[in-house]
């Protein structure tokens, strides 16, 4: 009795089976993200010489370490940005196809390549003398090719091609959760394709959108395999990430390299707040799909 009678109320309190079957899962997440996102800010806080805070003085203080923020947002946001332009119409357009399965394949077939592949594709595709250059050459567009690697460009183009399969399945995933018949009843009450689209389907999707918009943003902003192979990694393409490379295993700054990555972090999160922020705004309700 006392057995049945604890069980009940550890039940009540919601601490039974299923609940602890997350149990695992917090261990995992306890391990791999809390326990080094801990120890990344206390050894931001305690650098070798000097205060506390000598390591954030450090990096604001240095226009070639502090400018490496916006040479990752000049690089993130417009990439995520098109990402999200190109997965919205794809995205509509699949769902009316037949063979819908095939060519989703296809489209996210670039998550497999890796972004070293795709870089290095694209130094023998978009170089000086690649595919790319060779054929406008060819057919008389160009006199002489133009420079598509080891600038912006080049790591531009490679975050859109490893971002853009990310994008489109979590599009595709809330464009297909809302149910045709509202469409169908909008178009019934006179609505035309445009209409449809801002006052049915986009206060639908802005949540889908907007956490689209922060996963690929981030993935984005993590940018380094690419920022190196096909850019300027120490000018225009010199992102947060290299600075804190540079700064732990170059000078063997490990301190300094926390802090940064701790800035990368809070960057982050000031974007992710503010696109939530704002989807406030265009929605309130629960983000799902609509369909059954």
């Amino acid at each position: 009795m006392s057995d049945t009678s604890l069980r009940v109320r550890l039940a009540a309190k919601g601490l039974d089976g299923t609940t602890l079957m997350v149990v695992p899962g917090l261990l995992v997440i306890l391990a791999l993200f809390i326990y080094p996102f801990v120890y990344g800010v206390i050894d931001s806080l305690t650098p070798a010489e000097g205060a506390w805070y000598t390591n954030y003085v450090t990096f604001f203080t240095d226009q070639f370490q502090y400018r490496t923020i916006g040479a990752t947002l000049w690089l993130a946001l417009p990439v995520t940005i098109v990402n999200l332009a190109l997965a919205l119409p794809i995205a509509f357009r699949v769902r009316l196809m037949t063979r819908q399965r095939l060519l989703t394949t296809i489209l996210v077939l670039p998550v497999t390549l890796g972004t070293v592949f795709i870089a290095d594709g694209l130094l023998t595709f978009l170089g000086p003398q690649g595919w790319f250059n060779r054929t406008l050459i060819l057919i008389g567009i160009l006199d002489t090719p133009i420079k598509l690697t080891n600038n912006y460009w080049g790591v531009f183009a490679s975050l859109l091609i490893s971002g853009f399969p990310f994008a489109f399945l979590l599009t595709l995933s809330y464009v297909t959760g809302i149910d045709p018949a509202i469409e169908q009843a909008a178009a019934t009450l006179g609505a035309n394709a445009r209409r449809r689209f801002t006052k049915v389907f986009l206060p639908l999707l802005v949540p889908g959108l907007a956490v689209t918009f922060c996963l690929s943003f981030v993935q984005a902003f993590a940018v380094f395999p690419s920022a190196v192979l096909l850019g300027a990694p120490a000018g225009p393409t010199r992102v947060i990430s290299i600075a804190a490379y540079q700064a732990a295993f170059e000078q063997y700054n490990h301190s300094l390299g926390s802090a940064i990555a701790i800035i990368m972090g809070i960057v982050e999160l000031l974007i992710v707040a503010a696109v939530l922020t704002l989807r406030s705004f265009f929605y309130r309700g629960p983000v799902a799909g609509t369909k059954g």
